[in-house]
């Protein structure tokens, strides 16, 4: 995330703490799924709130940088071709991941690569309008995160789902584009510098190293996971 006086280290290193716990999530569910674990390391309290904690960090980051961001358009290109590929290995996986985060944030990045001149005008006329709409609309189709079972077909993308529907990573644009939108709304005060001045000064090398790279980590996280949890049971069969 560039500007004129450099990289903003705070920005990064969240991103980064972020992979980090998520990375760890799905650490989980491959050891449920594949080594026979208790599904309670997968799905208990404390991960159910971290996994929209982190989810919603993920998103709303994403969002700031599409204000720092010289072409939405080619960054949502590229990140929805990193999710179909996504799509395809999961596919043959047998653990299909028909919508998530990625095809998720690349799809808003798309939309908002089309219309940012609307946006951006918006903020200049009635500047509280996008953080209230964006906070609003989360309340009004929160109950979507998870999908909402619906009669109506191919509707997934918006989290309505059909009986069939299965996706085993998941996140609708409702209300996840009221998070990412409320993020490039929060971009532009961050751009210019209109935050406290720790928040540009404060440095976590390791986790803002993870943080630059996050898309290639995200892309290959889950195939080493995979391969790893295999070579382990091999081994433990032998």
């Amino acid at each position: 995330m560039e500007q004129a006086k450099g990289r903003i280290e705070l920005l990064d290193a969240l991103r980064g703490g972020a992979l980090l716990v998520m990375i760890a999530h799905h650490i989980c569910y491959d050891l449920c799924v594949f080594c026979g674990f208790p599904w309670v390391w997968f799905t208990n309290p404390v991960w159910n709130v971290l996994h929209y904690l982190d989810a919603g960090t993920f998103i709303l980051l994403a969002g700031v940088s599409s204000d720092f961001s010289h072409s939405n358009l080619r960054r949502g290109a590229k990140t929805l071709l990193a999710a179909l590929v996504i799509s395809a290995v999961t596919f043959v996986m047998d653990m299909p991941i028909l919508f998530g985060v990625l095809h998720m944030m690349g799809v808003c990045m798309l939309l908002y690569g089309l219309t940012q001149r609307f946006w951006e005008r918006l903020r200049q006329r009635i500047p509280p309008l996008i953080p209230v709409v964006s906070v609003l609309g989360i309340l009004a189709t929160a109950k979507l995160v998870n999908g909402y079972l619906s009669t109506v077909p191919h509707l997934w993308m918006f989290g309505l789902v059909t009986q069939d529907f299965y996706s085993s990573d998941y996140f609708p644009l409702l209300p996840w584009a009221f998070v990412f939108f409320f993020g490039t709304w929060l971009g532009k005060p961050i751009r210019e510098r209109k935050l406290p001045r720790w928040f540009y000064t404060a440095s976590c090398p390791p986790l803002a190293a993870i943080g630059r790279h996050s898309m290639l980590i995200y892309i290959a996280h889950q195939p080493v996971i995979y391969a790893v949890v295999m070579a382990v049971l091999f081994l433990l069969k032998r």
